[in-house]
Formats: C-alpha cells, sequence, structure tokens
C-alpha cells in the first residue's frame, strides 16, 4: 500500500454519508481515521509477507527452483540464446552458468536477461547496451597489459550474483526495462571504440578532451556472462579490426561457454571475492567453487589472468582465509599471477561498513608476499606504493603508478632493465 492511501483517506473522511454535503472533521478524527487505515495496512503488509512478495522495483516471480520470473519481454530482434538444451513441455535449461536454471515457457532466467518463449531461448539484452565508456585499462584492473592503453567498456543490465556490496547495483542489480539503454549493434560499438567516441568525451593522454582510438573492448560493469552473445559478437569483430579484447568476470560462467569464448579473449580479470562457501552464500548469493574452476581453465588455457580480492571488513577480510587464498593460487595457478587487493568503500546494502583499513590491505599483501605471489597490488588507494609494479627478483621499479594513471615504463621488451627477469603479461614490445 503506497502513500495514496492517505490522501484516499482523506477524501473519504471530508465528505459527509447520507446529504452529500461537505463536513468539518477535526484533528482528532482525522488522526483516529489515520491510525485505524494504519493498522488495516500492517495487516495487509504482514498477510503478503507471509503469502510471500515481490520487492517493489523488481518484477513479481514465480514460485520456481530456478528462481525465474514471468514479466513482459522488450522487442530485442528475438535473438537466440547460446548454451541451453530443451526439455520436455517446453521447458529449457540454461548451460551458461553454473545455476543451470531451468526455465518455463514465459519465463526468465535467475538472470532476467534470457527468456524462454515457447521452448526458445532468446537474450533479452542483445544490442541493448546499458553502459558505454572508455576507461584506462589499469581501470579493470589490468596491470599487466599494456600499460597506459585505453578501453572501450560495454556492460548491460542484470548480474547472476546478487553481491550486497556491489558498487555498480543500478546496473548490475537491475533489469533491462528498469536502466536506461542505448541501441547498438557489435558493428557500431566496435566503430565507436575505434573513434574513441563514447557517450561524453573523455581526457586524451596530452590532457585536451576529445575522442582517441581506443586500444581494446572491454566487458564489465555488470557481469557478462549474462550479455555473452552480444559480448561474443563484438569481441569478434574488434578482433576483425586487430584490437585487444578484454573481459572482467565475477567466473561464474560453465567450462564450456568460458572456453569458446577464451578464444577471443587475451586477458581476463576475475573476481576472487572471498575464499569460504559462507561468504559466497550470504554476501553474494553464489557459491566459491565455480569460480575456482573458472580460474584454472583460464589458466590451463594460456590467458592472462589476474585477479582481485575485495576486501571487505568483518566479512572476508580474516587473513587465514587469505592466506589459505593465497596458497590455493600459488598452487592451482602459479605465483606469477598478479593480484589486487582492493579496498572497499559503502555501497549498495552495505552502508554500514567502514571503508578497509590501509593497514588490512597491507596485512593481506604481506600474508601473499609469504605465501609466494609474486605480484601483488593494493587497489583503491591512490599514491600506495604497491599501485606500482616490481621486479620480484631485484626489486626494481618496472611501472610506476598513481592510481590508474602510468607515471613510467622501464621494461625492456617484457623484461625487468636491470636483472633481465621476465615479467608476465601483453606489453607494447
Amino acid at each position: 500500500m503506497g502513500p495514496g492511501w492517505v490522501m484516499a483517506l482523506l477524501g473519504r473522511s471530508l465528505a459527509n454519508g447520507s446529504d452529500g454535503e461537505q463536513a468539518t472533521m477535526d484533528r482528532r478524527g482525522f488522526l483516529r481515521n489515520i491510525l485505524a487505515a494504519g493498522a488495516g495496512a500492517g495487516l495487509s503488509c504482514v498477510a503478503t509477507l507471509l503469502g510471500g512478495c515481490a520487492k517493489r522495483d523488481e518484477p513479481v516471480a514465480t514460485s520456481t527452483a530456478a528462481g525465474v520470473t514471468s514479466t513482459p519481454t522488450p522487442a530485442t530482434g528475438d535473438h537466440e540464446a547460446r548454451f541451453y538444451r530443451r526439455l520436455a513441455d517446453d521447458a529449457v535449461q540454461c548451460e551458461l552458468c553454473w545455476r543451470r536454471c531451468v526455465v518455463r515457457p514465459g519465463e526468465l532466467g535467475f538472470c532476467y536477461n534470457r527468456k524462454n518463449v515457447d521452448g526458445t531461448y532468446y537474450s533479452v539484452v542483445y544490442g541493448r547496451a546499458a553502459a558505454l565508456q572508455i576507461d584506462p585499462i589499469e581501470k579493470e584492473p589490468a596491470f599487466h597489459v599494456l600499460p597506459g592503453g585505453t578501453i572501450f567498456c560495454t556492460g548491460t543490465a542484470s548480474c547472476n550474483n546478487r553481491c550486497r556490496f556491489c558498487q555498480n547495483w543500478h546496473l548490475s542489480q537491475q533489469t533491462t526495462w528498469q536502466v536506461r539503454h542505448y541501441d547498438r549493434t557489435p558493428d557500431e560499438i566496435v566503430a565507436q571504440a575505434q573513434e574513441g567516441t563514447a557517450e561524453a568525451y573523455v581526457q586524451r593522454p596530452d590532457g585536451s578532451l576529445g575522442p582517441f582510438a581506443c586500444d581494446a573492448v572491454s566487458f564489465t560493469y555488470n557481469e557478462p556472462t549474462v550479455f555473452y552473445e552480444f559480448m561474443y559478437d563484438i569481441a569478434a569483430r574488434a578482433k576483425e579490426k586487430g584490437m585487444w579484447a578484454l573481459l572482467h568476470t565475477n567466473g561464474g560462467m560453465n567450462r564450456e561457454p568460458m572456453l569458446e569464448l577464451l578464444g577471443l579473449m587475451d586477458a581476463v580479470t576475475v573476481d576472487l571475492k572471498a575464499f569460504t562457501d559462507e561468504f559466497y552464500s550470504k554476501v553474494s548469493s553464489a557459491r566459491l567453487g565455480p569460480v575456482l574452476s573458472t580460474l584454472e581453465t583460464i589458466r590451463g588455457a594460456g590467458k592472462h589472468l589476474e585477479i582481485v580480492n575485495l576486501v571487505i571488513p568483518t566479512l572476508n577480510d580474516d587473513l587465514d582465509d587469505i592466506r589459505r587464498m593465497c596458497a590455493w593460487i600459488v598452487t592451482n595457478l602459479g605465483g606469477d599471477v598478479p593480484l589486487h587487493f582492493t579496498r572497499f568503500f559503502p555501497a549498495y546494502k552495505l552502508q554500514r561498513l567502514s571503508p578497509t583499513p590501509v593497514e588490512t590491505l597491507e596485512a593481506a599483501a604481506q600474508v601473499a608476499d609469504a605465501e609466494g605471489v609474486q605480484y601483488v597490488y593494493i587497489g583503491n588507494t591512490p599514491g600506495h606504493r604497491r599501485n606500482s609494479t616490481f621486479c620480484p627478483r631485484c626489486g626494481e621499479m618496472l611501472i610506476s603508478r598513481m592510481h590508474f594513471a602510468v607515471i613510467k615504463v622501464s621494461l625492456d621488451q617484457g623484461k625487468c632493465p636491470v636483472c633481465g627477469q621476465e615479467i608476465p603479461g601483453i606489453w607494447w614490445d
């Protein structure tokens, strides 16, 4: 019951019952009617809660294990989804991410971005970009990829996680019909990337404002898994034009679609949000296991990989868990995978938590050092020494950074100029 009920009550209270004339109501009478209506509204809310209700700004969901929902589908050009199988009675099972939603006709998957229409699964976000922006490649973060380069970023609405701390919740926790979007084809997006024109002018490397060509396309802001078909086609067009392609993911994609996508990707950044199932379940409505499998898949495919761990006070900042995470990385992926410990700031549903103390990030970095991680960064802390890249053998500063800005690159064909240590990454020379 919304605020309109107060006005409706006021109108009813001012109307006289039998003779149709207007009556005057004193303050006590008005308050008495308000309280009575409020009690009725409270009983109505209790009944709704007991019966199950959807959030006011979300589609009303049907009662299915997959968490799917029945809503009108925006016109999308009927772009059929990939990686699903047909079941009996026109149901389908999505095979794109670990959730493997079983979706009945007329319903959407958990991500709200894929819909079953009479037994055929469709993407409802293909060609509907909710974010088009030019960023420094360091913002990905991808610190070992084309230092100082620029990426043309594409994102849409929604996600297959429900992270309570998401800084991009206005995109990731909304549906495509709740956000402003730009109708773009993959060819148009690649053309924008090559021209360097986003929805606003950006600062060129020389400090002036205006368009300039980007070095790569990137898929970020919300989880790219949920716009897989759109992403895949953009990346394919970009590669045809000689551009690089990057992906920033939560790691929930299944192995088969990930392997196919990696055929187009040059580098991947994965959020390893914590190293406990409890965190993933309670804070992200997700699971840790699929993320670990994805990390191994990417590394096994020989693609450049970087890992981000957002350190959230009281939730995933236990140093023993961080030590176990770092040991797993070194054992299963290798010590040369860059690891970014990123500072948390209050966002979305975790507004009451404090920002991560810098001392906590430094302690996590020291744990990573001790476990054998060779490239450990501290993010969201501009000016910190660990914004920069150092040689793990001799300690020489190889890339000087201030937050996302590259000050100086001292690599010699991907090697330390002092001791000759080879530094993993994708370098200009």
